[in-house]
């Protein structure tokens, strides 16, 4: 079964919702916030869909913003940066949809349309 991690306010999840259930996808809803993914599922996904780990960083969420982290992940390792990323989901670009087949962080059409069909 497919796991849909989301932000109920986020209007991106919002779309990729839509698209999940125009396209018959069935899948269980986890809010982000509330269950903010753990450092080992972090470290698994990222192994999993072979992105760079700054790549499941909200570089437009406030609390990025506020952290400076632009600058502080420049020196951070990334063990440091899976860490800090499983203090808080609203630290993590969402959607991120966990499937047998792959991990996608974030909504293209595009991209979930050819992993997932």
């Amino acid at each position: 079964m497919n796991t849909f991690i989301c932000y109920a306010k986020c209007s991106t999840c919002a779309k990729a919702r839509k698209w999940l259930d125009n396209n018959g996808i069935a899948y269980n809803e986890r809010p982000i916030k509330e269950q903010n993914p753990t450092a080992e599922e972090l470290h698994t996904w990222i192994k999993k869909n072979g992105l760079d780990v700054r790549k499941f960083f909200n570089t437009s969420g406030q609390l990025y913003r506020s952290l400076n982290l632009k600058e502080k992940l420049k020196t951070m390792s990334e063990k440091e940066m899976i860490d800090l990323l499983a203090t808080d989901g609203m630290l993590v670009k969402r959607p991120i949809l966990v499937s047998d087949k792959a991990v996608l962080v974030g909504f293209k059409e595009a991209e979930w349309a050819e992993t997932l069909r």
